[in-house]
């Protein structure tokens, strides 16, 4: 990681994890990087200004108190620290997952915890846990991943066994179009051989492993491919009525759409969340803990309670 680099991502995790609006002096102070006369410094800071904001980062500009006129302060609101990625190909997967490692060994790595550090020292409290909650992910630990990627790359005909919905494995046979990650979950979308049609597979329902049948370079991907529409065509959606706490639940907040109502208690936000899979959207629910609440629907409400009820009984 270059100098540079290195100081703009500790100046986003110090806007980050900070509480409160930080000044350029204490910025100076306590990020490592700002180096030089005071005029340097400040051209530095204001070239690294732009380039957070050419990168889609927002950054707040505010005082301690509007009452009086105090030095400017600056912090990034976790909620504006969101990116929608949309469609990504095989080699941005690798380069965003190279991205999000980087990111999670910078955020608590000896620089990074330096500038926090110093940051205390000067009372300026810090939510360090906040900054694993921001962290980047792309879970790529599913091996079927990495070669559903190769075979589309090659463009190289998969088989494998697939788990109905009565957790029945059949067996597939497909052209790879692309993978895609919605609604927490990872899926190829392609050319289902056996039913001439074009279909979505969800990674986690894939039996066992890929496997590459025959040569590579035996189809073409369609050139007006349309992931968006296969989504549409696919599982009915259901919606989730949540309080999400301030600044807390960011992946559902990104997800979810935020109401007008005026329902949610002080220090909370009401969002309505869509989701496919309840199992895997009830698990995301009780991963957030006490930063979430389910509002409606009633269903759903009382499967989150029983959950949390029989967690108490199991570990007091």
């Amino acid at each position: 990681m270059s100098r540079k680099t290195e100081r703009l991502v500790n100046l986003t995790i110090a806007l980050l994890a900070t509480k409160r609006y930080i000044t350029k002096s204490e910025i100076f102070r306590t990020v490592d990087g700002y180096e030089g006369t005071d005029d340097s410094k400040e051209r530095m800071f204001e070239r690294d200004k732009d380039d957070l904001r050419n990168l889609g980062i927002e950054i707040e500009v505010g005082t301690f108190d509007p009452l009086f006129e105090d030095e400017s302060g600056y912090r990034i609101k976790p909620e504006n620290y969101q990116f929608q990625l949309g469609e990504v190909n095989a080699r941005e997967i690798t380069l965003l997952s190279l991205a999000a490692e980087a990111w999670r060994g910078a955020s608590m790595g000896p620089s990074a915890l330096s500038a926090l550090n110093k940051l205390h020292a000067i009372g300026i409290e810090s939510d360090t846990e906040l900054l694993l909650d921001l962290a980047p992910a792309i879970i790529a630990q599913d091996a079927n991943l990495t070669i559903a990627i190769s075979a589309i790359t090659s463009k190289t005909v998969l088989s494998f066994a697939y788990l109905n919905e009565d957790l029945q494995p059949q067996s597939r046979v497909l052209e790879p179009y692309a993978v895609t990650s919605r609604y927490g979950h990872w899926y190829v979308f392609g050319n289902d051989l056996d039913r001439k049609a074009t279909r979505l597979f969800r990674l986690d329902r894939i039996s066992g492993e890929f496997k590459l049948q025959g040569r590579s370079g035996t189809y073409e991907i369609p050139s007006d491919l349309d992931v968006n529409n296969a989504f549409a065509k696919s599982a009915e959606l259901s919606t989730a009525i949540l309080f999400l706490r301030d600044g807390r639940g960011l992946n559902l907040r990104s997800r979810g759409l935020q109401s007008a109502s005026t329902n949610a208690p002080i220090g909370w936000q009401e969002f309505s969340v869509q989701y496919r899979d309840r199992e895997r959207f009830v698990e995301e629910i009780l991963w957030y803990g006490n930063d979430v609440i389910v509002s409606g629907p009633t269903d759903l409400r009382a499967e989150i309670l029983s959950h949390l009820k029989a967690g108490v009984a199991t570990y007091g």
